[in-house]
């Protein structure tokens, strides 16, 4: 059972999807779309560099005379993400996130990325922990 003890590296979305940091805003909205993700942690030389979400690119695709096919995914990121090892508590994470507010924590290991962990992972655990107590459905309502 994973409790606030719980390694993040055990619940982490692991090997996340990712996209470099010169490709096109569009570039991401596809890749997000066909993944069905809302984060793209943004590499450059296999390195982080930042993190990109759903969210920005709405912003940014919000403004006038802007063209996702031309906007860089650098220009709409944020550049110091959220970093975690995948040693720390679920516990940590999840107190950080909520109190800063962030949408996701990047995994790092030995200055890699070995995972993500965003507010749906965080869901899911809960609906995890919260279902065994969950009242009985009534049926043929």
């Amino acid at each position: 059972m994973v409790d606030h003890s719980t390694p993040v590296r055990d619940v982490m979305t692991p090997a996340p999807i990712t996209i470099g940091r010169a490709q096109t805003l569009s570039d991401a909205a596809r890749r997000m779309h066909e993944h069905h993700i809302r984060h793209l942690p943004v590499l450059e030389g296999g390195y982080l560099f930042g993190i990109l979400s759903e969210r920005d690119i709405d912003l940014i695709e919000s403004l006038r005379d802007v063209d996702p096919d031309a906007v860089k995914v650098e220009e709409a990121m944020t550049q110091d993400p959220y970093r975690v090892g995948p040693d720390v508590t679920v516990g940590e994470v999840v107190r950080t996130m909520a109190a800063h507010k962030y949408g996701s924590a990047v995994v790092m290991h030995e200055g890699r990325v070995a995972g993500i962990f965003t507010t749906v992972d965080a869901l899911n655990l809960l609906a995890a922990v919260l279902a065994p107590a969950a009242a009985p459905q009534a049926k043929g309502v």
